[in-house]
């Protein structure tokens, strides 16, 4: 098989400006998931019983449901069923992002879980309040034991843009399928894309696992 890349040259700032929508996507699909999901692991944790029940019930049916179909449903269905109508892109941050939350709130909760309840009982006895033990001593420790996982959750963010391209958003891989309709080169086009999302996640999680090894000490009791 002969491998012509010339139209991978000519449509190349085409292919860089999907580029650019994907990481502004990941960018708001990590921001937004991260946030969200360590709410949702501090209501589930030290929240009431009730709202554990319904934080419970959230995580649980996000894991148990294909993003694909979060998406869609979010961007065909939500329309009919309230009369909210989302643009491409903000119904994937929106749908990717309540979604990755769920998988970022079971991290969060099972990092401050791993702290010890000694530590726990040793801030209150020196006149900390709930909050403060929390933030001052629970939190900083787990964060620090959850990095490798944030690391995977920050790479499965950036892969799952590419879902997108359902509802048509004009990230990396609605571009690449666009061009490989045009010029009938789908194994050039697609192996550069494939070498792109390389090239911008094994990086990220490389930088990840660095950071994690010169500051893991922080995270051990």
């Amino acid at each position: 098989m002969d491998f012509n890349f010339d139209p991978i040259l000519e449509s190349w700032p085409f292919l860089l400006s999907g580029l650019w929508v994907t990481l502004q996507l990941a960018c708001g699909v990590a921001l937004c998931a991260f946030t969200f999901g360590t709410l949702v692991a501090l209501g589930r944790r030290y929240g009431p019983a009730w709202l554990r029940v319904i934080l419970v019930f959230y995580i649980d049916s996000m894991r148990a449901i294909p993003v694909l179909v979060v998406l869609v449903w979010i961007y065909f269905a939500l329309p009919i069923a309230t009369g909210v109508n989302l643009p491409p892109f903000w119904s994937a941050l929106f749908a990717l992002s309540f979604h990755l939350a769920a998988y970022v709130a079971e991290v969060v909760r099972a990092g401050i879980e791993s702290v010890r309840p000694g530590q726990i009982r040793a801030g209150l006895a020196l006149g900390m309040s709930g909050a403060q033990v929390v933030r001052k001593i629970v939190l900083p420790q787990a964060f620090v034991r959850m990095m490798p996982a944030f690391g995977n959750l920050l790479s499965l963010a950036v892969k799952d843009t590419a879902i997108s391209t359902v509802i048509a958003v004009p990230e990396l891989m609605r571009r690449a399928d666009t061009i490989a309709a045009q010029t009938y080169a789908p194994v050039e086009v697609f192996t550069t894309v494939m070498i792109i999302y390389f090239l911008v996640i094994f990086p990220l999680t490389r930088i990840v696992d660095m950071v994690y090894q010169r500051i893991s000490f922080l995270g051990r009791s």
